[in-house]
């Protein structure tokens, strides 16, 4: 079985999931949607695909599944308008910068018994799958206590601040998605500090660039995030988990894992500078896991749950910092 895809939006992250459909036995790409044409041509021309509207792709007789890749802005209505015709859909985090509209698009997607998966690319890094295995073999015993180190080599320009959500929504979203997965229980107490040290462009936007955020479970289990828009050394991404038996971690991926040894000290090659070098086999078995799913007629791995929890989270994340205090996420989950 063949599953049929079309991709909607053919920027940056477009481009990342029609490579990762080309790698995967058993996916196509039959069409992208995208208003930009020669980046449509472009991925036409490399793929063989159609170029169609959305409205097209949504009512082919040829496509299974689809992929957004679109604005933030679009999430939600284009995950709608594609479950109630009866496709599956991938679609990039977030869902939608509002939790109350992520409330509703999901309401929609359980109306119409439609399989949404979340791009939470993380949790389909294989060093961050060994972690997993780990904990779940019981390799460290019982979860104590999760850093997750997460720092960009430079913030983003300006105007993409102004339209991200801010850092909790747009960086560290991915981070809460993580640390619930590795904790093993939902977080009930956010706490959170920031700051704008890095550009004070961006505090000017009305956003932080440096945060660090606690997150406690109802049984003390703690995960401790880190993020930073300037990592001067390379795209910083460690995850430490400490359990009443040991600890496992996952350490940062350099350019090579040469050393060199001398009189001068020891000498490495730096870091990978860019979130698609480091994340690129997480992107493809991420693909490989939404078309098994589709496959299969089986719930993603990542969900349109796990959307909403981060996005509360993040939310939570925020009016902590705002209020200077900790925050339950009942409160934010009304």
């Amino acid at each position: 079985m063949t599953i049929r895809i079309g991709i909607l939006g053919a920027g940056r992250i477009g481009k990342a999931h029609a490579a990762a459909i080309a790698a995967t036995a058993g996916a196509t790409l039959v069409a992208i949607a995208e208003p930009f044409a020669a980046a449509a041509q472009a991925m036409a021309d490399q793929y063989g695909c159609d170029i169609r509207t959305i409205d097209d792709i949504a009512a082919a007789n040829d496509v299974d599944g689809v992929i957004i890749c679109t604005p933030t802005d679009t999430h939600a209505d284009l995950i709608e308008q594609f479950c109630r015709a009866g496709k599956a859909v991938f679609c990039e985090k977030p869902v939608d910068l509002s939790l109350q509209r992520v409330k509703e698009c999901l309401k929609v997607v359980n109306e119409t018994k439609g399989t949404l998966m979340v791009g939470f690319n993380r949790r389909f890094d294989p060093d961050f799958i060994g972690v997993k295995t780990a904990i779940d073999d019981g390799a460290i015993g019982k979860v104590e206590m999760v850093s997750i180190t997460s720092r960009d080599p430079g913030a983003p320009p300006v105007d993409y601040i102004k339209r991200s959500g801010g850092i909790f929504r747009d960086m560290t979203i991915h981070d809460f998605d993580v640390a619930r997965w590795l904790l093993g229980e939902e977080v009930t107490t956010v706490q959170a500090a920031a700051s704008v040290l890095v550009d004070d462009e961006i505090g000017k936007a009305g956003d932080y660039d440096s945060a660090n955020i606690l997150l406690t479970t109802a049984s003390g289990r703690q995960a401790v995030i880190s993020n930073s828009r300037r990592a001067t050394y390379g795209y910083d991404q460690r995850i430490e988990v400490l359990g009443s038996k040991g600890l496992v971690s996952a350490e940062n991926h350099h350019e090579n894992r040469v050393t060199i040894a001398n009189a001068d000290g020891f000498q490495r090659r730096p870091l990978l500078n860019f979130f698609m070098e480091r994340y690129m086999p997480a992107y493809e078995a991420e693909i490989r896991a939404f078309v098994a799913a589709v496959e299969d007629g089986i719930a993603p791995p990542t969900t349109g749950h796990d959307g909403l929890m981060a996005m509360a989270l993040a939310d939570a994340a925020l009016k902590s910092v705002e209020e200077g205090r900790a925050v339950l996420l009942s409160e934010i989950l009304v």
